[in-house]
This record gives C-alpha cells, structure tokens and sequence, in this order.
C-alpha cells in the first residue's frame, strides 16, 4: 500500500509503472535527487497537487495490476 509518507524512488521500487500516474501530478524528474529523500506529500506541496488524490490513485493502480 502506497502512502502519502513514502518517496518517489520508494513507489517507484515497488512498480516503475506508477511512473505515469505521477507525472501527471508534476512529477516530472523521477531520476533528480529529491526523488529519494522527497516525500508524495512534499512532492505534492511543491507541484499544488492534491496527495490524497495521487495515493488514491496509485493504490487503485497497483490494485488493478494484482487483480490481472
């Protein structure tokens, strides 16, 4: 279960599919440093986008794969 605490490369590590949920959040440098200490939330905060939603839809995401 993806969370708003965990970071970019963390979500990134469990499914490298989620690459595309989160660039449409503004997400735009998975491979900048900040990926790896920065937080969803914090990601988030600096691009004005809504973190629940985006967990909302990571977790509808990686649902959707297992249920494949």
């Amino acid at each position: 279960m993806i969370t708003k605490e965990m970071s970019i490369e963390d979500v990134l590590s469990i499914d490298r599919d989620t690459a595309p949920i989160m660039m449409e959040y503004g997400m735009h440098c998975m491979g900048c440093p900040f990926s790896r200490m920065e937080s969803l939330e914090m990601g988030c905060a600096a691009h004005g986008s809504d973190v629940d939603e985006l967990v909302d839809r990571l977790n509808k995401f990686l649902a959707n794969k297992v249920d494949d």
